[in-house]
C-alpha cells in the first residue's frame, strides 16, 4: 500500500511517499522524497493513504539533519532504477557528510567510463529521494553547482547548512 505525508521544512514542503515495509523502522519504506517546483515531482494519486504516523521516524530523521544533529540517514528505501542506476545511487549514499565529488568523480567510483558522465549526472538527475540520496552533494569538474531536480537554490542551501554543522561533533545514525 501507498502512504504519503508532507512535512515542513527549510527547503518548503517535503512530500514523502512509501511503501508498506515489514522490515523498516516504523514499517514504512520511503519511495520518493520530493521537494517543491521539483523536476519530475510525483503528485498524490487516487489510491494512496496519508499516514503521517508512518513517516514518524523518517520525519524525526530529516528534522535532526535540518537541525544539523544528523549526517548519515538510517532508512530503509524502495528499491527502484535500472541496475547502472542503482550503482550510481549507491556511491552517492557514500559521499559523506559536508563534503561534494563531481561527476566524474561518481563515474570513477562505479568504474565507469570517463565517458559516461552525462550518463551519471542523468542516473543522478533520475534520484527519487532528494536530501537522504544526496545527490546535492554532487557538483562540476570545476566546482560549480550544476544540476540539481529541486532547483540550485536549494542545492547551495543544503551544502550551505551541511558546511555549517560540519565542524561540530556530528551524530551518526541518529545516534548520541
Amino acid at each position: 500500500m501507498t502512504v504519503y505525508t508532507t512535512m515542513d521544512s527549510p527547503l518548503g514542503e517535503l512530500l514523502l511517499v512509501g511503501e508498506e515495509s515489514a522490515t523498516a523502522k516504523g514499517g514504512t519504506a520511503l519511495a520518493s522524497l520530493s521537494v517543491p517546483e521539483q523536476k519530475r515531482r510525483p503528485t498524490v494519486q487516487d489510491g494512496w493513504t496519508e499516514d503521517a504516523d508512518a513517516f514518524a521516524d523518517i520525519t524525526r530523521q530529516l528534522r535532526s539533519y535540518f537541525d544539523g544533529k544528523l549526517t548519515r540517514f538510517d532508512i530503509e528505501y524502495v528499491t527502484g532504477g535500472s541496475a547502472f542506476q542503482q550503482r550510481v545511487w549507491t556511491s552517492l549514499e557514500s559521499i559523506p557528510y559536508g563534503t561534494t565529488l563531481s561527476y566524474g568523480d561518481i563515474a570513477a567510483r562505479i568504474d565507469a567510463p570517463r565517458a559516461a558522465v552525462r550518463a551519471v549526472g542523468t542516473a543522478i538527475g533520475a534520484n527519487p529521494l532528494l536530501v537522504v540520496r544526496p545527490c546535492h552533494r554532487v557538483i562540476g569538474a570545476s566546482g560549480a553547482l550544476t544540476g540539481y531536480a529541486g532547483g540550485l537554490e536549494r542545492k547551495r542551501q543544503l551544502l550551505d547548512l551541511e558546511h555549517a554543522h560540519e565542524s561540530a561533533a556530528p551524530q551518526r545514525n541518529g545516534t548520541s
